[in-house]
């Protein structure tokens, strides 16, 4: 398992080289950043788009993306190393590859007319056609395709006219190829282009979807024609509202006949248009920057309605069972139905944007769309990350929503480096290709200062003095380091022999800086002094030094890696390198020591990984491979020292937790271990007092010389100890508090190792319910998960919160029939005659709510509130946000937080149904025969359940989007500890559930004794038996987890001596003698427990399989009968269990914990495990000889018999039909859940989901031996170091069944 997690992804933007590179189908879209290509699917639950995957294999600038038109898993891409690939969406894999395509594939396209057929042009031509498969497979050239005059800018296959393709060229003009017609070459360039030779390229190119002749042509310049490609003339010339807009890209809107879009290239204008008509239609700007792409969802999303759907007709008025849709009158004659548009903008922003309720359903605003070289957290506000690209932006990012808050203006060419100034000044420092370097005012919004001291030479590195705020260092390709104070005075100028890439202020003395240089060597300035020679040059190094980073822990050691491929540490003060880091493949251009372990160093590079090194002794601890591509800039974030970025040149930034490499340490806090068990010093401190600039040069150096050697911190070999300032200031500070000092350390150190994402939130939740005073809260509490009690509040400044988006009404038809004239004309009879009601009725069928609303009171207010609620439900179906009024009005709570919760608007969902709770709502009633206390009490019995029910909806959303700990936040805000407690289990948050549960007291301890439980078997792992005894001496009753413990130990005579003592057991002989005398008075559990302990456990072995064996044989049998043996049975040493004297016991132990692990996945409701433990145990029945009562028939019949009756539960889809089950199917199941009975922690019950489940890797993939499908998110190795399992499998494999689902015998411990 990965020591570093990744917990955070920023993706990269939409690149604007390349035309085509968006593309959609079904309820799938994708566009191309520079190398990989995002996919974004549909969860109809939520009814959000989620990343799906990052398809990874261009190693040049993608070209094009297109859709296969039959097959909505496949689909092409080409790019600018002549290559065009097949993948796989649904696998996530590459399934052809085409090499060397003679010319770059500048356009490409899915055949229509073929199923396995993809075409591709270079801007030359000609165009190729690539049969993928069958007898044909090969490259062909269009016999008719080739010999263009001018370049080709695109091509579109006519969707229904079989073999029929056009091609706009840079000169404006189309060609047009049909079977069996003439060839048309360059014909319908723009009349105003006639007989020049300017060029004016066609920007966009659409078939129209509903004639087999009609094109609509976009040229840069000229605008967008209707062009007939058999008459060869123009139809339709479109003029915009203003001569300076241009189109960048057009797409016909398939649900609206004649309707197509364009997106302006200078501003993010989007247009509507119909062809009747030459302007457009309607006009949306939704965004400062321009189209650069456009493409409209073939089928729109599929809204999931709620579950409380009317009945049949419910809402239909008296006189008719229809209501016909409302009638348009003349100007909203071309309002547009519902239609999705996937808008890409020049600025890397993508967006879905709903064209009918005009809003964005999904809408990433900006992203960098080339490599990002740096990236750096802000020091006084981490939640801040800045990032540095070559797309000439630096980009400010908030890390816990990872959206984009600031992006510097204009453009900077290339940015190389960036530095952020010391404290709040809130300026950035940034260096460039060609435009030397610049200080930019976030606050202002522009550049405050430019340094051109190097001229046009690129400008490597940029570094801010964090010691002396008045200092930056720039490094650069003419030779030199420049110190400069910030108004651009020139302090040194530190020639070098060849270019400097990277240079590093020492972090514990103001005048020291290092660089890296091309010469393949370290130098060591000394700034307080006059010289410009370097006060130390290391060599060592083979190829050009990159970069180099001084140690924030141990002063005079520093870090530098080079195209080498290594990474040398060296020691000022011995004068030498004191270590090689070997193993990258490529240079090394990320360098970051971590800030609280000494010796922890992590490196990024050009191989696309980064590495984890234990620098005492050169070891490499792991190695990451999430990149697509090499990885440039890595950095720690100030406040929690185990939080990392990461970003590279696949235009990303990632966030990794570093916490898993620290676990001993992490559980010492939480066993209440003293300080030396925690906290470590690395001896410099005692530097910080020196001044070398009152020294000469020679005393300085003899004076550095002197470093006090570094304590038991830094020695090969130690457990991890905090040594930064992090951990010191928690010490100081816990040091001046009185009262209860465990509940301080445990959430201040939580704090610190927890990840960001929720973690602050929780504890602060935490306070509330242990009745801190709300004038504690920090600032920031009210824009996270608020506690019931605050959410109206806080909220009520905010009613913008409710999305009130006012909607175009829409139908059939233009003009009014005459038959809605006569109805108008009977409703004014009616209403004169008084007859209000069928006034009303008539009205309503008119789609005139509003009058018949008005006047509806006059019948009665039982009558208005019932029509009320017939127009609620068709605004429901309709799934208008217009339905909010309607049901606040008459105080239907319940309908309006459902139509919230079946759009997934969770949060809108939870503030109504909370201020229900506390009576703002007036529940409207018609009637209350028994008296109005008894209504309103059931009321808000009601109105707490739908709270309750809301917070569920909005903690699974978190939860299933891999952020559980924001799920548990849902639930601690409505006082629900117990579901808390069981989402941070659920998400192996097992440490942050300990420290939060001790703190809760009482009403969380089942659970925190359950994580301290999982913990304890991660112990195992280290292995650190002691640390695992202290966990479990915690809990009440431990006896027989501490039996399990030291059954399991497998260490010497002394240490499980050691260890019994510890846990007040007998010693091993005592154990034997207790198991002999247990066994001959017929105590079965006492005899395999005194066994376990004893020196020969295997003796346990076939008396507690005996007993089990026969306890199943019966048919009345339940789980509880036998599962307590099983457990006890499973933690036999693996030594001893893998005897070849044992084989046949250890067989049928692997059986009978394969098969009850499945019974109790069932009762957990682990779906994705439960096939792969049937499974495993038949295989294990068919292959080992063993005599167990079960069978493969019954095995199978079981396994079927869940299947057939929990898809009643859990249809698996729509289109998949459904078959009822058996009665015998129905009988088996029965008894299963009889044996099953309840889970006794029942809030654990559900699949358990890791941080980052649902965050792609780009590179690093791995399919699971139980599913047979690429693994998403977290990845867990089995024993042979190759197979895989996705670690949420592996959690709740671990839960049920501790075997290996390798079948070896050996344990298996992913927590």
């Amino acid at each position: 398992m990965s020591q570093a997690r990744q917990v955070g992804l920023l993706a990269a933007g939409c690149q604007p080289w390349n035309r085509d590179v968006c593309a959609a189908s079904g309820d799938r879209f994708a566009y191309c950043a520079t190398l990989a290509i995002y996919v974004y699917q549909l969860d109809h639950h939520y009814n959000e788009f989620k990343l799906h995957a990052i398809m990874s294999e261009h190693k040049k600038t993608i070209t094009a993306l297109s859709w296969c038109p039959h097959n909505p898993d496949l689909f092409a891409s080409g790019s600018a190393d002549n290559l065009v690939i097949i993948w796989n969406v649904a696998e996530q894999k590459v399934i052809a590859k085409l090499d060397n395509t003679k010319g770059t594939p500048a356009s490409l396209s899915w055949c229509w007319n073929a199923g396995d057929a993809v075409a591709f042009a270079s801007h030359r031509g000609p165009l190729f056609i690539w049969t993928i498969s069958g007898p044909d497979s090969g490259v062909t050239v269009h016999k008719d395709a080739h010999s263009f005059l001018s370049d080709i800018c695109m091509f579109r296959w006519h969707t229904q006219k079989k073999g029929k393709v056009a091609f706009g060229h840079t000169d404006g003009s189309l060609s047009i190829f049909q079977p069996g017609n003439k060839s048309q070459k360059h014909v319908l360039r723009p009349d105003s282009l006639e007989g020049t030779d300017e060029e004016d390229p066609v920007s966009a190119l659409e078939w129209d979807p509903l004639s087999t002749d009609y094109l609509l042509v976009a040229n840069l310049h000229h605008g967008i024609r209707l062009v007939d490609s058999e008459s060869l003339c123009c139809i339709t010339t479109f003029s915009f509202p203003s001569a300076a807009a241009s189109v960048q890209c057009l797409a016909w809107v398939p649900s609206a006949p004649g309707m197509f879009i364009t997106g302006d290239s200078q501003v993010g204008v989007l247009r509507i248009w119909n062809v009747s008509r030459t302007t457009p239609v309607d006009n949306f700007k939704l965004k400062k920057t321009g189209f650069h792409c456009l493409h409209v969802l073939n089928s729109p999303p599929r809204k999931k309605f709620s579950n409380q759907s009317p009945t049949k007709n419910h809402y239909t008025s008296s006189t008719s069972e229809a209501v016909p849709p409302p009638t348009l009158t003349q100007n909203q004659a071309f309002s547009l139905p519902p239609g999705h548009a996937v808008c890409c903008f020049l600025d890397g922003g993508v967006g879905l944007y709903d064209m009918g309720a005009k809003k964005w359903d999904f809408l990433r605003d900006l992203g960098h769309v080339e490599t990002i070289f740096d990236c750096k957290f802000k020091p006084d506000n981490p939640n801040l990350l800045a990032t540095a690209s070559f797309d000439g932006t630096i980009k400010v990012w908030d890390i816990n929503t990872l959206t984009a808050v600031y992006t510097s203006p204009g453009n900077e060419g290339v940015i190389y480096s960036l530095s952020w100034a010391p404290g709040d000044l809130n300026c950035i420092a940034g260096a460039t290709s060609r435009n030397g370097a610049f200080i930019w005012d976030i606050k202002k919004g522009k550049m405050v200062q430019r340094f051109n001291e190097h001229g046009k030479n690129g400008i490597f590195c940029i570094a801010w003095s964090h010691k002396d705020s008045k200092r930056i260092a720039t490094c650069s390709g003419d030779g030199y380091c420049i110190i400069r104070t910030i108004d651009g005075k020139i302090l040194h100028k530190y020639r070098h022999p060849a270019a400097v890439f990277g240079c590093d202020w020492s972090q514990n003395n103001k005048d020291m800086i290092a660089t890296g240089c091309e010469d393949k060597n370290v130098r060591v300035y000394y700034v307080a002094t006059s010289s410009d020679q370097p006060l130390k040059v290391f060599s060592g190094h083979t190829e050009k030094v990159f970069h180099v980073r001084w140690s924030p822990l141990r002063e005079g050691t520093l870090c530098s890696g080079s195209d080498d491929g290594s990474v040398r540490i060296w020691d000022y003060t011995q004068d030498a390198c004191i270590n090689i880091l070997s193993g990258h493949t490529a240079p090394v251009r990320g360098l970051m020591w971590n800030t609280e372990i000494p010796y922890l160093l992590i490196s990024g590079s050009w191989d696309y990984t980064i590495k984890v090194w234990d620098t005492r002794e050169g070891i490499c601890l792991d190695t990451v491979c999430d990149h697509g591509a090499d990885v440039y800039g890595l950095t720690c974030h100030p406040r929690r020292p185990f939080t990392m970025a990461s970003c590279s040149r696949d235009s990303t930034v990632r966030l990794w937790s570093l916490t898993p490499l620290i676990t001993p340490l992490q559980i010492n806090i939480l066993a209440d271990r003293s300080w030396e068990d925690i906290i470590g010093n690395t001896g410099v401190e005692t530097l910080h007092v020196l001044d070398l600039s009152k020294y000469g040069l020679i005393s300085a150096l003899s004076l550095l010389g002197c470093v006090p050697s570094p304590d038991s911190a830094i020695e090969p070999g130690a457990p991890p100890l905090l040594c930064g300032k992090v951990s010191r200031d928690i010490k100081q500070e816990i040091e001046k508090l009185s009262g209860n000092l465990r509940v301080k350390k445990l959430r201040w150190f939580s704090e610190c190792l927890s990840p960001p994402g929720g973690s602050d939130n929780l504890w602060n939740l935490v306070a509330v319910i242990k009745g801190q005073d709300d004038s504690l809260l920090p600032q920031n509490y009210c824009k996270g998960i608020m506690h019931l009690k605050h959410l109206i509040k806080f909220r009520t400044s905010e009613a913008q919160e409710l999305t009130t988006v006012k909607m175009s009404k829409f139908g059939g038809g233009i003009g009014v029939p005459t038959k809605e004239e006569r109805l108008k004309e009977a409703a004014q009879i009616h209403l004169r005659l008084g007859q209000v009601q069928r006034y009303c009725e008539l009205m309503v069928e008119l789609g005139e709510w509003d009058k018949a609303l008005s006047v509806a009171p006059s019948v009665s207010v039982k009558y208005w509130k019932k029509l009320m609620q017939r127009r609620a439900d068709q605004l429901i179906q309709e799934d208008k946000d217009d339905v909010i009024p309607y049901c606040i009005a008459i105080g239907d709570v319940k309908k309006l937080v459902h139509f919230f919760m079946s759009r997934g608007q969770l949060k809108e969902a939870l503030l109504v149904a909370q201020a229900a709770c506390e009576g703002n709502v007036q529940t409207f009633h018609v009637s209350t025969p028994k008296g109005p206390s008894f209504s309103d009490d059931i009321y808000k019995e009601d109105f707490n359940e739908l709270l309750q029910e809301a917070c569920r909806e909005l903690a699974e959303w978190y939860f299933q989007d891999g952020r559980a700990v924001l799920a548990s936040c849902c639930h601690l805000a409505v006082d629900n500890i117990e579901l808390a407690m069981a989402y941070l289990i659920r998400g192996n948050e097992l440490e942050l559930a300990v420290c939060v549960g001790t703190v809760l007291g009482e009403p969380a301890a089942p659970a925190t004794h359950y994580a301290l439980e999982l913990l304890a078997r991660k112990c195992m792992m280290i292995p650190a038996w002691d640390l695992a005894a202290d966990l479990l001496l915690l809990t009440p009753d431990s006896e027989l987890q501490l039996v399990k413990l030291c059954a399991f130990c497998p260490g010497g005579t002394e240490e499980i001596s050691h260890l019994h003592e510890k846990c007040k057991l007998p010693t091993v002989e005592e154990c034997m003698q207790l198991a002999e005398t247990a066994h001959a008075d017929g105590k079965i559990f006492e005899t395999i427990k005194y066994y376990l302990l004893s020196q020969e456990p295997e003796k346990a072995l076939p008396i507690g399989i005996d007993f089990i064996k026969e306890h199943i044989s019966s048919s009345d049998w339940t789980l509880d009968t036998i599962y307590p043996v099983l457990d006890l049975l499973s933690y036999i040493r693996t030594e001893k269990l893998v005897l070849h004297t044992c084989t046949e016991a250890r067989n049928e132990l692997l059986i009978l914990c394969g098969y009850v692990g499945a019974l109790l996945a069932i009762r957990r409701q682990y779906q994705s495990i439960i096939p792969a433990l049937y499974e495993y145990t038949s295989q294990l029945l068919k292959r080992r000889k063993v005599s167990v009562p079960l069978k493969i028939e019954h095995l199978s019949e079981e396994l079927d018999a869940w299947r057939a009756c929990t898809q009643i539960v859990n249809p698996s889809s729509e289109d998949s039909p459904y078959t009822p089950p058996s009665d015998s199917q129905r009988l088996v199941y029965a008894t299963l859940l009889k044996r099953l009975k309840e889970e006794p922690l029942r809030g654990i019950v559900g699949p358990d989901y890791v941080t980052g489940s649902n965050l792609p890797s780009h590179s690093d993939i791995h399919i699971s031996c139980l599913t047979g499908l690429k693994i998403q998110g977290p990845v867990f190795f089995l024993e042979d170091g190759k197979s895989t399992i996705s670690l949420n499998d592996a959690l709740m494999w671990a839960k049920v069944n501790p075997f290996s689902p390798l079948g070896t015998g050996i344990r298996l411990n992913p927590f």
